[in-house]
């Protein structure tokens, strides 16, 4: 599935990539949520029968389109491909053999690069204190699962939402959260690991995510929004999971230190750019250790 909003060429560049794949036994659905001329044409001159495009009549926003999106799926897996990102030609190869070997888990990350707007790898602060702080050391294939995963996540989200692969019927029983963009991926992580399900890690490449500027989060992250919104996100499902009998993973997302660092490290760029009132916001948020908003 590619909920699709924005930029033509990456677009573009993101359905060939899947056009590439080595295992040929996939089918890619467009939901356009956009009005950029041509975009209808160019499909229609793909003529890839396995490639499916349609426009929707009004913006849905975000999580309309994620929910459209998953109503249209017919797999028994899918991904929620981002629309700039790039899969390698062995993503699907490598995700079928990981799901062939451990059947019915609900979540799989393979192997991501990430590359910068220009499509050349990139080594953020973000991404390095994923790989090196929060992910765990993992050769081969890996399944992980329960508290220690969900705390573990809370305290910093390694994961690459584009490039994971969901099993459907899980993923349905929960849905996309209304009222979440910039956490929407974490929370619906949580509520599978919290419902039982398991997370599958296969280090082989097989993806580029990519991360410039204009991305959603990127372009609220200097007013303060992102975090404003996973506060909330994060004092709710501290409570939750205190009920739930998993006292680590609340206190984790309590303290969620990685977002608090994280609104530290912008507090520069918004001072830079003369955002005070999102300045303000992000000071909040990274003082707000087990505080609810």
């Amino acid at each position: 599935m590619l909920p699709y909003y924005g930029d033509v060429a990456l677009m573009q560049t993101a359905v060939r990539s899947v056009i590439a794949q080595t295992d040929r036994d996939w089918r890619l659905v467009v939901v356009d949520d956009g009005k950029e001329p041509g975009v209808p044409e160019w499909f229609a001159e793909l003529g890839d029968p396995r490639v499916s495009y349609q426009r929707n009549e009004k913006n849905l926003g975000v999580v309309g389109n994620y929910q459209k999106c998953l109503g249209l799926v017919e797999a028994e897996h899918f991904v929620m491909m981002g629309t700039d990102d790039v899969m390698l030609p062995n993503y699907v190869a490598t995700v079928r053999a990981a799901l062939t070997e451990h059947p019915g888990t609900a979540i799989v990350q393979p192997g991501v690069e990430v590359i910068d707007s220009d499509g050349k790898p990139s080594n953020t602060l973000v991404d390095e204190a994923k790989r090196r702080i929060y992910a765990p050391r993992i050769q081969g294939r890996r399944l992980l699962g329960g508290e220690a995963l969900a705390a573990n996540l809370l305290r910093g989200n390694w994961l690459y939402f584009p490039a994971l692969c969901w099993r459907t019927d899980a993923v349905r029983k929960w849905g996309f959260r209304e009222g979440l963009e910039i956490i929407q991926d974490l929370a619906l992580i949580i509520d599978l690991i919290q419902d039982g399900e398991q997370l599958l890690v296969d280090e082989t490449l097989s993806f580029q995510y990519r991360r410039h500027a204009v991305s959603i989060s990127s372009a609220k992250a200097f007013s303060g929004y992102r975090f404003e919104e996973s506060a909330q996100y994060f004092a709710d499902v501290a409570d939750r999971l205190d009920a739930h009998g998993w006292p680590r993973a609340a206190k984790a997302a309590r303290t969620h230190l990685s977002s608090r660092i994280h609104a530290l490290t912008l507090l520069p760029g918004a001072l830079r750019t003369g955002q005070r009132d999102g300045a303000r916001a992000l000071l909040r948020h990274a003082a707000a250790s087990g505080r609810r908003p």
